[in-house]
């Protein structure tokens, strides 16, 4: 039998499945289908891999637990994964996509922005669902009453940033600057060329030598939108970053110099889902990580907050990305 899983009831599956009038070969039919379409990857998703999942022999990893919750417009804890975190909403009433964007489709938007909750007392929460909600219908009535916004979203590593990320930019049509993706060639040549590992993410070499350099390419790269008053969506771990008062405080004034507002967002996790999407999703950089994870674990406080004004996105047990993968299906065309 599979691990023990807090809350996890396999039988809701089945049951699902059942009250939808699928068998195991049709509702993995679909299942690859809404995978297919939202980007996720189930191997096989056959009907034995169904089957194992609704007899508790196999816990669903990420991608077949999202997967699932798109085929059958549910949560996770109505689907038997987990059961429910406090406060969480557990039931979703979305409507078809081929209507205009109003109405109920705002309610949706409104539903998954609302995820973005205040951090400490000196955050404005609304402000910032505001920002997004109104760039979110900019795209579709035009004109936009705010200033430009550099909306940072930090995080530990597998923590949902970059998929919090898309979705936020998505909805508004900002850029996304992500730090993997537009320094990590550059960090690899730079890290053989001092003699270490490509991958190496924790040694002094990489965090004394090569890490500020890294932080400074993302930076600058952000700061050639907010000069040209463009809102962005700047999203890396930011560990160091947000434990630094004086750090933050010099990237809120370059920033409120032009004209531009800061809104820090800190996704948070918990280490078991953590561990999960970073032994997902396989990145080479993250090896050290699995290997030695105890290890990593003791460095890291999945209790970290920023030190400025910041929101929080509770994404502990996937809750955050599993709520905007429903948005991102139900708007279809008319979200992208």
């Amino acid at each position: 039998m599979a691990k023990s899983r807090a809350g996890w009831q396999p039988g809701q599956l089945r049951s699902m499945r059942e009250a939808h009038g699928l068998t195991l070969e049709g509702a993995g039919e679909r299942l690859r289908e809404v995978a297919r379409a939202a980007g996720l990857t189930v191997p096989a998703a056959n009907f034995q891999t169904l089957w194992q999942h609704e007899q508790g022999e196999v816990y669903p990893g990420p991608h077949y637990r999202r997967a699932y919750c798109l085929l059958y417009r549910a949560t996770e804890p109505e689907l038997g994964f987990r059961k429910a975190l406090p406060g969480e909403q557990t039931q979703l009433r979305l409507t078809p996509s081929k209507v205009e964007p109003l109405g109920d489709h705002v309610l949706a938007v409104e539903r998954a922005v609302l995820q973005i909750a205040p951090g400490n007392a000196d955050s404005n929460g609304q402000e910032v669902q505001q920002r997004i909600i109104d760039a979110w219908r900019r795209r579709h009535t035009g004109g936009d009453p705010n200033q430009p916004t550099l909306l940072m979203v930090g995080g530990l590593a597998g923590s949902g940033k970059s998929e919090f990320s898309r979705f936020i930019s998505r909805l508004t049509g900002w850029p996304v600057l992500d730090k993997d993706p537009i320094t990590r060639p550059l960090v690899e040549r730079l890290l053989v060329e001092m003699g270490s590992d490509p991958n190496d993410r924790h040694s002094p070499v990489y965090r004394e030598k090569v890490r500020p350099l890294e932080y400074q390419c993302l930076l600058e790269t952000a700061y050639a939108n907010v000069d040209c008053s463009i809102s962005t969506v700047l999203t890396a771990p930011f560990v160091a970053e947000v434990s630094d008062e004086r750090w933050m405080r010099r990237l809120i004034n370059r920033c409120e110099a032009r004209g531009v507002t800061v809104a820090v967002i800190w996704i948070q996790c918990d280490l078991e889902t953590m561990h999960e999407y970073i032994s997902f999703r396989s990145a080479a950089r993250d090896s050290w990580k699995l290997q030695n994870w105890d290890e990593y674990a003791a460095t890291i406080d999945p209790e970290l907050r920023p030190v400025v004004p910041h929101l929080v996105v509770d994404n502990r047990l996937g809750t955050a990305i599993s709520l905007t993968d429903q948005v991102r299906q139900v708007f279809g065309t008319v979200f992208a």
